[in-house]
């Protein structure tokens, strides 16, 4: 079967990396999930002293980021793969709200953003890929034959990403929550390098009233379109 590459772009907490772990089973292929690697850097950031709790040295953090290695370990009982840290295995900790809080900071800063950009691009070079992010189809793979722009409201979001962290036991409240959502959407759209857009050749995908079901569903079947087109000489 032709292989393509899959973007998926978006807001925070609108789903993508749930669907695009289906769709990446569905169809055998690889799945990245970029936002797990800005936030094992930002974890670093954290665990170093150099974001959180209105502390800041981007300059240190900087100067570390050759010290960083991520990696991905699929794990068979839980079906996807896990974030690895420097040989550490920090899929839990990178979840919780207080990394939500200063992820958005760390993204921002070019040095990062190139670190990680070089290593996704590399991950992507033999297709059959999916991989979801904020700049993935503009950045990453503006190529991608198949770029998603996932899209909700505010408080459709604040309210799954809510009910996710109280199942996995974190107090947290929704107004919080709410608070973290709006603030990362005003970050990763404003950010001078790579900015959150969408691709001019993107589907635009608003889920605010959808099921998972039908999201994969319907994702499912772009997919295949372009993958029986370009097995036909369509593309």
């Amino acid at each position: 079967m032709e292989k393509i590459t899959i973007a998926i772009d978006g807001y925070s907490s609108t789903g993508k990396s749930t669907i695009a772990k289906q769709l990446a089973k569905a169809l055998g292929y690889i799945y990245v999930d970029t936002g797990a690697m800005y936030r094992a850097v930002t974890l670093f950031a954290m665990r170093n002293g150099f974001v959180g709790d209105e502390r800041e040295n981007i300059h240190a953090l900087v100067k570390l980021l050759p010290k960083i290695v991520l990696r991905f370990e699929y794990n068979e009982t839980l079906g996807y793969s896990e974030m690895l840290l420097n040989g550490e295995n920090v899929e839990n900790e990178i979840r919780t709200l207080k990394v939500s809080e200063n992820v958005s900071r760390v993204a921002e800063i070019e040095e990062v953003r190139h670190m990680l950009v070089d290593m996704q691009k590399d991950m992507g070079a033999e297709k059959g890929i999916v991989m979801d992010g904020r700049d993935i189809g503009t950045v990453v793979f503006p190529d991608a034959e198949l770029k998603i722009f996932m899209t909700a409201s505010p408080e459709k979001r604040a309210y799954r990403r809510y009910k996710e962290l109280l199942d996995k036991g974190e107090k947290v409240s929704y107004e919080n929550v709410l608070k973290n959502v709006q603030n990362r959407d005003r970050i990763d759209s404003t950010r001078e390098f790579s900015p959150l857009r969408k691709a001019e050749d993107a589907i635009e995908f608003d889920n605010s009233d959808m099921g998972l079901k039908e999201q994969f569903e319907r994702m499912y079947n772009y997919a295949l379109r372009i993958i029986n087109n370009k097995k036909t000489g369509v593309i």
